[in-house]
This record gives C-alpha cells, sequence and structure tokens, in this order.
C-alpha cells in the first residue's frame, strides 16, 4: 500500500510535470526576428571569420553569442537579384529576374513574397531602406510589401534604427535594417583611411600595387564603421529589453568589394557571413549544443525566407524553393548550393555555378565575354583603376593579367579547400575528372528543378514571354512554349567546341524553336572558320525573326570572311535600336578590332539606359574619342536639377 501512495505521488508529479511543459510551450511567443545587413562584403573581410587585420568587435562578439555559418552562400553575386530570391525564396534565375537592374514581370498569383506571408500570422514587418528587388519600377518594388518602409537612408542613420518601435503592443516583429557603410560605393575614395596598407593581404589575383592596398586599407575602415552601426542597433534592441525575444540574424546580401568580387561567381562573389543568435528561451531552435559554434553546414541565400517562415510558424508557400534549415522542421542538407550571373548593368554575360563543401564548378555560356571587360560602376574604384594601369603597363603576371582577357575555358572546377582565391583551373585535371563529371550533373540537376529562365539573352527571353503572353517563370515551365531540356541539350551540344557537332548545329539553326536556334549559331560561333559549310544557312539565320539569333549568325559570318554581311546586319539592329540594342552593342565591343566598322553606327545611337556606357566602353577598346554631348547633358542635368531645388527652397 506505501509503495502504491509512492508511486502515484510520481505518477502525479509527472503528469503536472508534463502539464507545465505543454502550458509553457503553448505560451512561449512567438520569436521578434531582427535580420540586419550589410552590402557587398564577403565572410573574409570580419575578424571572426579570420581576417586578422579586421576590426570587428560587435560582429565577433555576436559570434561568440550565436552560430557562426562558415558555408552560406549568395545566390545572386550582386544586389538586385540577391534580394529578389531572398523577399520571394525562389532563385531568381528561375523567374528569370536574374540581370541587374531589370524589372520584368512575375506571377503573383504563384509566388508569395515573405513579408505578406508574415504579416498573416500576425508580425509587424518593417523593412529599411534597401528595396533593391529587381521587381516594379526600375527594379524597385512599387508593390506594398511591408508594414513600413523607410523610404531611403537619412542623413542620421542612427536615428532610425528601432522600427520595432513603431508595432503594436505585444505584437511580434521581423525587422530589416540594412547598412549601407560597406557598399562598393565607399570604396570609391581613399582619403582618410585609418588600417595600415602595409598590413592588409592582397588576393592573388590583384596585383601588389601603392592604390592597392590603401583600397583595401579604406574598405577595412568601412567595414569597422558596417561593425559598429551593428553594434549601436543591438544596444537599442537591449535598451528596449527586447533581446531575449529577438532572433538576431547578420548576414550580407552577397560577396565582393574589391574587383573581381562582387558580380562574380567566385569564391570572393558569394561567400557570404552568416551569423544567428538565437535566445535561451528558443533554444530547441539551437543548431548546437551551445552558442559560439561554428557550423559546417552548406547554406544557400534562397534557404533563408523559408527558413524564418517556418521558425515563426507561417505557412510556407509551395512556390518557396529552399530548405528549412533551423528548428522542428528542418529538412536535410543540399549537397550542392547553386548560383548564378546574368547581365551586370550594362554588360552582358552568362555564367552559372554549383559547389560543394569544397569545390567549386563555373559553366561559362558565353565565354566569349572577358569578365574584366569595362563596366562603368566597377572603373570608379581607385583599386579597379591602378589594376587597369598595371595591366596596360606590362605590369601584370599570368595570374594578374587573366581578369582582362577572354575566358580560356567554357568550364572551371576550384578547389576551395586550397584555393580560396580561385586561381587554379583543375577542369583539365586528370584526377579530378570524376569531380568534374559530378559536378556537370549537379549543375544540369538544378537547372532542371528550378526551370533555369535565363538560358537565352534576357531580351530575347522578354521577346518570347510577351509573344504567349505569359511571364518568364511560366514560359519555362509550359513544354509547349520552351523547350527547356532539349535547351540545355543543344546548349551542350554548341559548347563543346567540336567541329564533328556541325551537321548537329546546323539542324539546330534551322530548328522551328528559337531557343534551339540561338545555340546552333552561338555552336557556330565558338568554332571559327570550322562553321564554314554552315555558310548558306547562316545567311538564312540573318533574317531570322530573333535579332539575338541575327546577330550570332553575323557574328559566325565574319569568323568565316563575309564581314560585308555582319555589318549589315548588326548596323541595322543598332540603328532601329532593337530590344537586342544591349547585346549588340557588347558584341560590338568582344569584337575588337574586327568591330571598328560598326563603331560609328553604336557611337551616335541615341539611346537611353546603359547605352551611354556601353558607347564609353567601345570608345575605349577601339580608342576613339567620344562625343561629349552626352557627358555635358549629364552633367547639365545636375546642374538643371540643383537650380530646380534652389528654387524650391
Amino acid at each position: 500500500m506505501k509503495h502504491y501512495k509512492i508511486l502515484s505521488k510520481v505518477l502525479i508529479a509527472c503528469v503536472l510535470s508534463i502539464y507545465t511543459l505543454i502550458c509553457q510551450a503553448s505560451d512561449l511567443k512567438r520569436p521578434n526576428i531582427l535580420w540586419l545587413t550589410s552590402e557587398d562584403n564577403n565572410a573574409s573581410w570580419l575578424g571572426c571569420y579570420g581576417n586578422e587585420n579586421a576590426k570587428t568587435p560587435n560582429l565577433d562578439k555576436l559570434a561568440a553569442e550565436g552560430f557562426l555559418y562558415e558555408n552560406a552562400f549568395a545566390n545572386a553575386p550582386v544586389c538586385a537579384p540577391s534580394r529578389c530570391t531572398w523577399l520571394t525564396g525562389v532563385n531568381a534565375v528561375s523567374m528569370g529576374t536574374h540581370p541587374m537592374r531589370s524589372s520584368h514581370s512575375i506571377p503573383y498569383d504563384k509566388i508569395k513574397l515573405y513579408p505578406q506571408v508574415l504579416q498573416k500570422t500576425g508580425y509587424f514587418t518593417a523593412n529599411g531602406f534597401k528595396t533593391d528587388y529587381n521587381l516594379g519600377s526600375k527594379g524597385r518594388t512599387t508593390k506594398k510589401i511591408w508594414d513600413f518602409q523607410s523610404k531611403k537612408e537619412n542623413k542620421d542613420v542612427r536615428s532610425t534604427f528601432h522600427f520595432w518601435r513603431l508595432r503594436k503592443k505585444d505584437q511580434p516583429f521581423f525587422c530589416v535594417i540594412n547598412t549601407m557603410t560597406s557598399h562598393e560605393s565607399k570604396a570609391q575614395g581613399l582619403k582618410g583611411y585609418k588600417h595600415d596598407p602595409a598590413k592588409v593581404t592582397l588576393a592573388k589575383y590583384h596585383p601588389d600595387t601603392p592604390i592597392m592596398r590603401q583600397n583595401y586599407a579604406k574598405y577595412h575602415d568601412q567595414i569597422s564603421l558596417m561593425d559598429a552601426e551593428i553594434g549601436y542597433t543591438l544596444k537599442l534592441l537591449e535598451e528596449d529589453g527586447l533581446a531575449d525575444d529577438t532572433i538576431v540574424i547578420y548576414c550580407s546580401d552577397h560577396g565582393g568589394v574589391l574587383p573581381r568580387s562582387k558580380r562574380f561567381l567566385f569564391e570572393s562573389g558569394i561567400h557570404a557571413p552568416l551569423i544567428i543568435r538565437i535566445p535561451e528561451k528558443y533554444k530547441h531552435l539551437w543548431p548546437a549544443d551551445k552558442p559560439g559554434a561554428r557550423i559546417k553546414e552548406l547554406v544557400s541565400f534562397v534557404d533563408m525566407p523559408k527558413t524564418w517562415l517556418s521558425i515563426t510558424g507561417s505557412e510556407i508557400p509551395k512556390s518557396m524553393q529552399g530548405r528549412v534549415f533551423l528548428g522542428k522542421d528542418k529538412e536535410n542538407e543540399q549537397e550542392y548550393h547553386f548560383s548564378f550571373r546574368g547581365r551586370m548593368d550594362e554588360r552582358v554575360d552568362n555564367e552559372r555555378s554549383v559547389r560543394n563543401g569544397r569545390f567549386t564548378y563555373i559553366r561559362n555560356y558565353m565565354p566569349f565575354a572577358p569578365r574584366g571587360a569595362m563596366l562603368n560602376y566597377l572603373w570608379k574604384m581607385p583599386a579597379t583603376q591602378s589594376w587597369i594601369a598595371e595591366h596596360k603597363a606590362g605590369n601584370t603576371d599570368e595570374i594578374t593579367s587573366r581578369f582582362f582577357k577572354h575566358k580560356t575555358h567554357i568550364e572551371e572546377l576550384y578547389d576551395t579547400s586550397s584555393d580560396s582565391d580561385n586561381i587554379n583551373n583543375l577542369i583539365n585535371h586528370p584526377e579530378f575528372k570524376e569531380v568534374a563529371v559530378q559536378m556537370r550533373k549537379a549543375l544540369r540537376n538544378a537547372q532542371e528543378k528550378y526551370y533555369d529562365a535565363g538560358l537565352l539573352p534576357e531580351y530575347e527571353m522578354v521577346r518570347l514571354a510577351e509573344k504567349y503572353k505569359t511571364t518568364m517563370y511560366d514560359l519555362v515551365r509550359n513544354p509547349q512554349q520552351f523547350k527547356h531540356s532539349a535547351c540545355l541539350d543543344a546548349i551542350d551540344v554548341a559548347l563543346a567546341k567540336d567541329s564533328a557537332n556541325i551537321e548537329m548545329l546546323i539542324k539546330l539553326l534551322e530548328d522551328k524553336s528559337p531557343e534551339l536556334r540561338y545555340w546552333g549559331a552561338t555552336g557556330l560561333l565558338l568554332l571559327g572558320e570550322g562553321a564554314k559549310p554552315a555558310r548558306e544557312q547562316l545567311i538564312d539565320a540573318l533574317n531570322d525573326e530573333s535579332d539575338h539569333i541575327r546577330i550570332m549568325a553575323a557574328w559566325t559570318l565574319l569568323k568565316i570572311g563575309e564581314a560585308e554581311k555582319c555589318y549589315a546586319t548588326i548596323g541595322e539592329i543598332i540603328e532601329k535600336q532593337s530590344p537586342a540594342l544591349m547585346f549588340a552593342l557588347n558584341v560590338v565591343d568582344w569584337m575588337g578590332e574586327e568591330g571598328r566598322p560598326l563603331a560609328k553606327q553604336a557611337l551616335a545611337c541615341k539611346a537611353g539606359g546603359y547605352v551611354p556606357r556601353m558607347q564609353m566602353a567601345i570608345a575605349d577598346t577601339l580608342d576613339l574619342e567620344l562625343s561629349a554631348t552626352k557627358t555635358k547633358t549629364k552633367t547639365k542635368t545636375k546642374t538643371k536639377n540643383k537650380k530646380t531645388k534652389k528654387k524650391k527652397k
């Protein structure tokens, strides 16, 4: 009897304990989330990621209090497509929104934006200050997606780092606060740097010049300022008594920032810092036993919105492509990270990459496009100017000169464990043959899984979407409108650069589907003089409905001695200001000296947008005088705006 009473008491105590735990769990508030983002800095700029020259005490402390992810990667190496991926939870290249500064349509009935989902869950959502999503007017969304959106960064930025104070009482918040302090623009001057240039560690692909070192030092200063702003925001959170209720996330929007990092699919362009601090009360979300741990798990940016929705108990849209990497609904780690590069401002290019824990594989879909072609915004940086000057003076070596040359390989393979600068291409090394095979397969799988919508030049994809009155997202998912798998097969044939494929390439050029005709023309271009057997078909292709196909056919004809036909076709496309104009101007620049007969038409074009920048590039390539009219117009506009502002005052 005595034992029975003791057993009864134990059972009652257990039941009460379980009941208490259930009650506590049900009473556990949804976590607040503060997402702090910086711009353009890859992980290697921070002290907690091993940079001995860095002065980042606040982020180092955050890493000690939270969890540092060693293998977090951006899907795009530039801001707008990267943030588009964040906002939608869909790889930008899956929607055709991967070219920088684009505003192509997406189907909002199918693709939901994560802030709007959070609002339905009861969250107050706020964003400051960045709205570069590649959606809406000029790539900045006009759609109201936040409860509060700071229109621009205030001069006294610190006075606005507390958006959570605008929420209703006891309402959970999700706030994004972006600091511009580490943005590329902050590295475009060298005045007043504090870090010692002699102590900085240069990337192996950069020449060792005083200006290069000074630019490194200046950017270290900016990283320190960014760190201070992060620290200030965390202090405000603490002062408001919210630190124990708030999950803090810090990451950059992609890699960067010195030349050959931002905009490129190398380690320096996509490896981003990611630190997550999770309060004790939410320890069930911890990815390791205790804070301060370094997490080796592979995380892609596309995983983030899906994870944030999961840990807030929000419904996850079916359109989201990432995986949940925190919490009870955590999904299996992906073996490969997928990333993409499209048009960067005025410069057209097309690359894809997959990365696992050790290797990075890059595939070049426009091997004729040099990475170091003049890009107006990047050329403003003193480090870039110094590098160019060294190269023109003949002072660069095989490694430091490579950036300015045409790509020598369709494929690149780097062992990041021993080559973080990605300078030793292993693609043709016999011992890595099987690795290359696996990486090729992984890339193909990713492009099929996510329906890569960038398999053709940007405005050819736009033309096809408009033809079928649909979006690029829907276009590539409809086999009646776009032969996606067949296009990937055609790409393999074209990029093989094998004259034995000549009949297959001719067949592709004559196909009914423009996506196959384009790659037939491209494959023939890559054969150079070996494309002569396709002369008649190439001449026929000059009348194609697609100006992009006409351009590729014309360029190929130039390679086989039909210069007059080439110049007439591309000249006509430039003069009519076709939607393929930017592509045509890039081709003229890539042609180099062979493009000189088209220079007059190219430089006379009066189109706006990025066209004046390409005209500057063409003039620079061919060492021509560019009419000062456009530059003067730009200056006059600025002066006029200043006068207007004075009148208003």
